[in-house]
């Protein structure tokens, strides 16, 4: 029955159990402490090798008669001919066979091989080269001439099969045989290298005069500045110094525009520093200079400086270094003319130098670079160049005449009808004053006045006439100014102030009533303070405080307040002799207690909302009051003193929510009472509808 369970149809008489793989169970490792013997993996690798078994090698075959090599030559022939029949485009086959038919020393067969081998790809040089080989080992020269022959004849291009039948031909001693073969390849032209090795070959035999008609073809052949370099050198090497100069004057004639010209002048240069002809190298530096690039010379900057440096003075170094930097400025300014920053640093090389033909030149080429569009911002840069070549021609050339020039040239070229530079009219009509030429100076200034009026002309206009004391023409200019600008405070202020300096008070007051009745003013709080101490500085103080009370009716500010209660609180009579001074300050004191009561009735009742003025306004009377000493009274403010609240409010943010800020408020003592009352208000309405409820 147990049988039956285990028995599996798909496995036959074959029960479960018995086709079960029983696999061994894991030792468990008790002691995981380490062996006392190591065994490394050098070892272990070690040991295999020794206990590999040695390779099994076919026996070698020995060859007792010629019956039995002529088999195997038979055997070998046959698996070579069937392997080239397969693979006939195999090279390396036909190479192996022609090398075994070598080794057999049957050499005409061998050449067969080769022959056979050659017709199939005759393009291929490395069978020429292994032909030849063979050839040259076994000693057949004139086998090997023949191969190396037809082999430059097929592939005139291949240059090591020219190096290896030139080498054979002279290390046979052929030396003529050699040449010819030169001669032969030469007519190809071939690449430099196979020039100079020409050149060497001669050179090894001493034939001088051959080597330089050589070198004369390879120049002619391949017209570089390393080949006439090349020529230089080995005319100097050979000690003719006027042919290598002759090989330079020919190689500059031809490379002058060439793109390593450079390299080629500054061989030359060498060349004649070598020869201790310092002048005729400076020379050569000059014209190279003067001639490469500025982007390909970087190289022959460096070494005329390094030259200069040791040979030249300190003038020479100097002009290097500036030359230098001259072609810098250059590549600077030719990639953007309207790059001002570069000609200002160009110019002051130039000026650095002195040399004020160049100074003058560099300055006219700068300003011909005119912005091309008709805005301030463009010129601001361009406009200095004109300043500074004005400033050059003024102080350093000390030439007035072109000084006045150069003015002149700048003025008329600024459009004055969209915008005016005021410093150029400025320094102008200074430079005339300089002169002594005060009608030009005036002229130049009435011109800028008409053409293009500023503040600052006028301004030093003023100050100009001033100082010469013509004060007639400082009130025609004040005059002409506020025509321009009638609500500059500035400009009323210091026509007040001309007058007061000149004892015209009635002037100064009719000047300062012409400007506050202007409709619009820039800092009319400035005019009316000017105003008033102008008032107060004269002692009237009553037309001080009527101008107050004007300036009342025009505004309510709280600095226009407190400035009245400071000016009531120290404005003592002193021509007075009926009062006493200690009665005279009480009654100033009295007068600065009603401002502020004045004030205070404003804020409260026109201004409610106004609570943070209204409590500065307390703080300074509160302060006021403590500096009074004896005759202050601090109570009189501290019972109208508000109390500061800290408070929250909705404010609503730029999304849409409303976020809660707090703030400071102030309570004053008439609204916390006015709060009291309506809190009992209510309270009492409260009760009256409880007890009529209760009803």
């Amino acid at each position: 029955m147990s049988s039956s369970k285990e028995a599996d149809p798909s496995l036959g008489y074959l029960t479960r159990k018995d086709t079960e793989v029983k696999l061994p169970r894991p030792t468990r490792v008790k002691n995981k402490t380490p062996a006392p013997i190591q065994i490394t993996a050098e070892q272990i690798l070690r040991e295999a090798r020794e206990r590999q078994e040695a390779e099994i090698r076919p026996p070698k075959q020995k060859i007792t008669d010629s019956t039995e090599l002529g088999e195997y030559r038979l055997r070998k022939r046959k698996e070579f001919e069937d392997l080239i029949r397969r693979v006939r485009w195999n090279i390396g086959v036909w190479i192996k066979y022609a090398q075994w038919e070598e080794s057999q020393k049957d050499f005409k067969r061998a050449r067969s091989v080769w022959e056979r081998a050659l017709e199939v790809d005759y393009k291929n040089h490395t069978l020429w080269l292994k032909y030849a080989e063979v050839e040259m080992k076994n000693k057949f020269i004139n086998h090997a001439r023949n191969v190396w022959d037809r082999a430059v004849t097929l592939l005139p291009r291949v240059d090591q099969l020219w190096y290896k039948y030139i080498h054979m031909e002279e290390m046979l001693g052929n030396v003529a045989g050699a040449r010819q073969v030169f001669e032969r390849w030469m007519k190809w032209t071939p690449d430099q290298q196979g020039w100079l090795s020409y050149i060497k070959f001669e050179l090894r035999y001493n034939e001088i005069e051959r080597a330089r008609g050589i070198f004369e073809r390879f120049v002619e052949c391949h017209p570089r500045v390393g080949a006439w370099i090349r020529y230089a050198k080995f005319e100097m090497k050979n000690g003719e110094v006027g042919k290598a100069r002759t090989v330079y004057e020919r190689a500059v004639d031809k490379l002058s525009d060439d793109e390593e010209a450079e390299l080629l002048f500054v061989a030359f240069a060498e060349f004649e520093e070598r020869c201790k002809e310092t002048e005729r190298a400076r020379a050569i530096y000059k014209f190279a200079l003067d001639h490469i690039p500025k982007g390909r010379a970087e190289d022959l900057y460096r070494k005329f400086v390094a030259f200069e440096k040791q040979y030249g003075d300190r003038e020479g170094i100097e002009d290097a270094i500036v030359g230098k930097r001259r072609f810098q400025y250059e590549d600077e300014v030719k990639k953007n003319p309207l790059n001002y920053d570069s000609w200002f640093d160009y110019i002051r090389l130039e000026e650095s130098v002195g040399n004020k033909e160049r100074i003058r030149e560099v300055y006219e080429r700068a300003i011909a670079n005119v912005p091309p569009a008709e805005e301030k911002r463009y010129w601001q840069r361009y406009i200095y160049l004109w300043i500074n070549y004005a400033l050059y021609e003024e102080l350093d050339a000390g030439d007035a005449e072109r000084t006045r020039d150069v003015y002149k040239e700048c003025l008329n070229l600024i459009p004055h009808n969209k915008f005016s530079f005021a410093k150029i009219w400025l320094l102008a009509s200074q430079f005339e004053i300089r002169q002594l030429n005060l009608k030009g100076a005036r002229q130049i200034l009435g011109n800028a006045i008409g053409k293009a009026p500023k503040d600052k002309i006028f301004k030093k206009y003023i100050e100009i006439e001033l100082q010469l004391g013509n004060i007639d023409r400082c009130r025609k200019l004040y005059e002409k100014y506020l025509e321009w600008s009638p609500e500059n405070c500035y400009a009323w202020s210091k026509y007040a102030e001309l007058e007061r300096s000149l004892s015209e008070t009635e002037r100064a007051r009719g000047i300062f009533e012409l400007a506050i009745a202007q409709p619009a003013l820039d800092m009319p709080e400035l005019l009316w303070k000017a105003f008033i101490d102008f008032e107060t500085a004269e002692g009237e103080f009553e037309r001080a405080r009527a101008l107050y009370e004007r300036l009342l009716d025009r505004t309510k500010h709280l600095k226009v307040w407190i400035s009245y209660a400071e000016f009531e609180a120290t404005a003592m009579d002193v021509d007075n002799v009926d009062l006493t001074e200690h009665e005279q300050k009480k009654q100033c004191i009295e007068r600065a207690r009603r401002v502020f009561e004045k004030a205070l009735n404003y804020f409260r009742s026109s201004a409610p909302d106004l609570k943070e003025e209204r409590a500065m306004l307390l703080e300074k009377w509160l302060n006021m009051e403590t500096t009074f000493g004896e005759l202050g009274d601090v109570s009189l403010v501290q019972s109208k003193l508000p109390k500061k609240l800290k408070k929250r409010r909705h404010v609503a943010t730029e999304d849409g929510s409303t976020r809660i800020e707090e703030f400071f408020d102030f309570l004053f003592p008439e609204e916390s009472q006015t709060t009291n009352l309506k809190i009992l208000e209510a309270a009492y309405k409260w009760k009256k509808q409880k007890l009529s409820s209760d009803d």
